[in-house]
């Protein structure tokens, strides 16, 4: 099983390239909707992570795409610019996941 990268910079499709993860630098709804069609058609994709930008970009295609198929998953990823959640979420994560404070 494969992930597939769906960007709207080429930094992070550079980042995780180098990963061995391939994927598209998008820009449009239009073409954020026609990469998810060629990756949920794909057998060997798993799961698609699409940078937090493109996913509010287009909500309701993600959120339609992720009900109505249940392979791959879909994970909405910050990119460089970092994340539409708090500063520390990483951190909250975490401490929720494991108890642990750091």
């Amino acid at each position: 099983m494969k992930f597939y990268l769906i960007s709207d910079n080429i930094d992070t499709q550079m980042g995780l390239r180098l990963a061995g993860i391939e994927g598209a630098v998008v820009h449009t709804p239009e073409e954020t909707e026609r990469e998810l069609t060629k990756a949920v058609n794909d057998k060997d994709i798993g799961i698609v992570l699409i940078t937090e930008k493109l996913s509010s970009m287009c909500p309701d295609l993600v959120y339609d795409m992720k009900l109505k198929y249940s392979r791959p998953l879909i994970i909405a990823i910050p990119d460089r610019h970092g994340s539409g959640r708090g500063e520390d979420s990483i951190t909250g994560y975490v401490r929720d996941a494991i108890g642990v404070k750091i």
